[in-house]
């Protein structure tokens, strides 16, 4: 397991918001729904992103972007351009006043816009919840991520672009995996792109020591493992393997380690309906008990306590079922 798949097998889209959106100047979107992460492609036409803080960044056709949540930031047909739209958690889009837009912005299955015909088309895609295990990987990128149509290519923008108003069944589910196939292909292409200063755990992958080491750990965290056992079957000894874990990833194997269990552990208990018996057993702790207990002294709260977070705050905001939202 390389260090993508590492850290984005886990988490994966379940009902992601995604729909095309059609526009025509003047126009400009607040955008405070505070997602981990939106990926946004013009089609056709340009658009101007405009973060909190930051330069505002012109993103051409056949780019794209990545904004980074939860701060708000600005879409618009001009980089000065006043807000008239809100885009709240969710995907629910009202005028700055609270009143609803979505209804009479529709322009048909995921299409959404002022204009049928208008001179900006994009396609947009939306993390509505934020993945434990990929929290490394958010912490490693910048708050707006660029690419130019120049400096990548994916097959999978036109069938994204050619499924993304189709309404058969299963639809969900296909739009879910070709976001995921789309947010791997961009972070690949980012972090393998001349001269980028990918994260310490990314580049640390291709090291003859440490590379083996971490897929090791990321592919059998329920293991016992000690560094004098993971050096064993990495062939070095246990002071050079700690020694150079620490100076390329940051912190020592068994930190490393710790925090990836706990991630695990923190999607399961997400995700599923799981025990935390069975999942401390899963991720490699001896029972609830053990779990608990680190859970407790490295996130503050107990595995329970965070199941019941999520459930009643995590998910798609109550306003979004009721009406409003952006799209179907």
């Amino acid at each position: 397991m390389d260090a993508l798949a590492g850290l984005l097998d886990g988490p994966r889209a379940r009902g992601a918001f995604l729909l095309r959106m059609v526009m025509d100047p003047p126009w400009s979107l607040r955008i405070e729904d505070r997602a981990p992460i939106c990926l946004m492609s013009p089609t056709r036409g340009e658009a101007w992103i405009v973060p909190a803080s930051g330069r505002p960044v012109l993103a051409r056709a056949g780019d794209i972007v990545i904004v980074r949540g939860p701060d708000p930031y600005t879409v618009a047909h001009a980089p000065d351009a006043e807000p008239s739209t809100r885009i709240g958690p969710g995907g629910v889009c009202t005028t700055l006043r609270g009143e609803p837009l979505a209804q009479s912005m529709e322009l048909g299955v995921r299409t959404w816009g002022n204009a049928a015909d208008g001179s900006v088309t994009m396609l947009v895609g939306t993390y509505l919840m934020e993945g434990e295990i990929s929290g490394r990987l958010l912490d490693a990128l910048p708050p707006l991520l660029v690419l130019t149509a120049e400096e990548w290519s994916c097959s999978v923008m036109p069938l994204l672009d050619e499924e993304i108003s189709k309404d058969e069944p299963g639809q969900s589910v296909v739009l879910d995996r070709l976001l995921d196939l789309l947010l791997i292909a961009v972070l690949r292409a980012w972090f393998n792109r001349p001269g980028a200063d990918a994260p310490a755990w990314y580049r640390a992958m291709g090291d003859p020591v440490v590379g083996p080491a971490l897929r090791l750990l990321q592919n059998d965290p329920a293991h016992p493992w000690t560094v004098a056992a993971l050096a064993a079957k990495c062939g070095v000894s246990r002071a050079g393997l700690a020694r150079r874990f620490g100076e390329l990833v940051g912190e020592p194997p068994m930190a490393y380690l710790t925090n990836w269990r706990l991630a695990l552990a923190a999607d399961l208990l997400r995700e599923g309906d799981a025990t935390v018996e069975a999942i401390a057993r899963q991720v490699g702790y001896g029972g609830a008990f053990a779990l608990s207990a680190a859970f407790k002294r490295v996130r503050g709260l107990s595995p329970q306590e965070h199941r019941t977070n999520c459930r009643n705050g995590k998910g798609i905001p109550a306003s979004a079922e009721a009406g409003g939202r952006v799209g179907p």
